[in-house]
């Protein structure tokens, strides 16, 4: 991503967040988020959303700003409600740029409402955003918004700049008196992908019945192997609600893509992670030039000496783990999938119920006044439930490795098989 690096003024205080961080795309530099879950109830998910080739061919080399990665942070670390990420996200852009590597969005969302934004590419500070109605299906695959009405700026589920529809004017992508297309004017002219389409539709289908949506249907679009494979780096669905505890606020947590690694909560008032699931060497961006070992740092500053500590790198990756389980998956998925996703199922009623019983145990020793005991207790059962997985997961890949070897053989050439994915 082209660019140049620059500082903004930091909050004094952030809110108590939990997020994913990883270490490297298109040269942003690290760490990177797509988003998380903070104290307040705001949950907030990057997602690309392609400008127009127009926009990016004139976004300036030496582009400066907050990114997709600094806007998705910055929003869990400041905003106490969904409009005010939007209107946060806003602001930072006019007072500080943008910097992208051709469009960006943002799904942001608290227990009371929901908001999409879209930041486009060009360099001249072009977003908007609309307000989710209470009973839309909105998926983001990429990011998208249609007609903004412009002609009506005291709207109350729309926030954009005043200038953002001069460039289309001016360009001739838009003309004034017709309705105002932003994606047409400044995105890829696709408005719906295939695979928002068909997710979209599937959701409407579970909407209409008497039980509606629930957290099973959630998890299950997350994993569908039409969407999901080795390109989603994690899985989370998030629970929107007010508990009476802040540290009890979750997140369901997949460490790689849902199809090959289960759903665990993921408590906000957990005081530490796993050291398998923490940084490794693996799937961390320049490593491989870098050593645990002091012989060349002590001579060149430390450039050599790896970003991850020893005792870490002593553990078990789980990236590492779940990804070697999705490779195996993928090789014969016809067979394997269904089999491994029955078990995931299984491993989430059982941890739905041990959820529920968790956070109500949390709840009676935060109501007592015992904080200390209550973040130990969460610490505990999402740490052991987190291992729990893991484990299962050598297991499960062990025997789809002893399977493979006797039935099929080792592929060792040709094109990856998985299945096939809507886009």
């Amino acid at each position: 991503m082209p660019g140049v690096l620059s500082t903004i003024p930091q909050a004094a205080e952030t809110a108590r967040h939990i997020r994913v961080s990883y270490s490297y795309y298109l040269g942003v530099p690290a760490p990177l988020t797509n988003g998380g879950l903070n104290e307040h109830g705001v949950a907030v998910r990057d997602i690309w959303s392609p400008s127009r080739q127009e926009l990016k061919d004139m976004t300036p080399r030496d582009q400066k700003g907050p990114n997709y990665s600094d806007l998705a942070r910055i929003v869990v670390e400041r905003a106490r409600t969904a409009r005010e990420g939007v209107e946060l996200i806003g602001a930072l852009i006019g007072k500080h740029g943008y910097s992208t590597y051709g469009g960006n969005s943002h799904f942001i969302a608290d227990p009371d409402e929901a908001w999409v934004v879209i930041k486009f590419a060009g360099g001249r500070g072009l977003w908007v955003a609309e307000r989710v109605g209470a009973d839309a299906i909105r998926a983001s695959r990429p990011g998208y918004i249609g007609i903004v009405p412009v002609d009506e700026p005291a709207r109350e589920d729309f926030l954009y700049p005043d200038h953002l529809t001069e460039l289309a004017r001016e360009q001739g992508w838009w003309q004034p008196g017709t309705p105002f297309d932003v994606n047409a004017a400044y995105g890829d002219g696709k408005l719906r992908h295939d695979g928002v389409a068909w997710i979209e539709d599937e959701m409407r289908k579970r909407a209409g019945r008497p039980e509606k949506i629930g957290l099973e249907n959630m998890m299950w679009a997350v994993r569908t192997d039409r969407l999901t494979g080795d390109t989603a780096g994690y899985g989370q669905v998030v629970p929107l609600h007010h508990p009476r505890h802040d540290a009890l606020r979750l997140l369901w947590h997949t460490q790689i893509g849902a199809i090959a690694a289960p759903f665990v909560p993921v408590w906000l008032g957990v005081t530490q992670v796993p050291e398998e699931f923490r940084q490794h060497r693996y799937l961390t961006s320049g490593e491989d030039a870098r050593f645990i070992d002091l012989r060349h740092a002590e001579r060149d500053g430390g450039k050599t000496l790896s970003v991850v500590p020893q005792g870490i790198e002593g553990t078990r990756s789980a990236n590492a783990v779940f990804k070697r389980l999705l490779y195996l998956i993928g090789q014969h998925h016809e067979t394997y999938l269904p089999e491994v996703t029955a078990i995931w199922e299984a491993v989430e009623a059982r941890l739905q119920d041990e959820e529920a019983r968790t956070t109500r145990t949390a709840e009676i020793l935060l109501d007592a006044g015992e904080a200390e005991l209550a973040g130990a207790m969460l610490t505990y059962v999402t740490a052991t439930e987190l291992n729990k997985a893991l484990t299962l997961a050598e297991t499960l890949a062990a025997a789809l490795e002893a399977r493979t070897r006797a039935l099929h053989g080792i592929a060792s050439g040709g094109q990856p098989r998985n299945p096939a994915q809507l886009w």
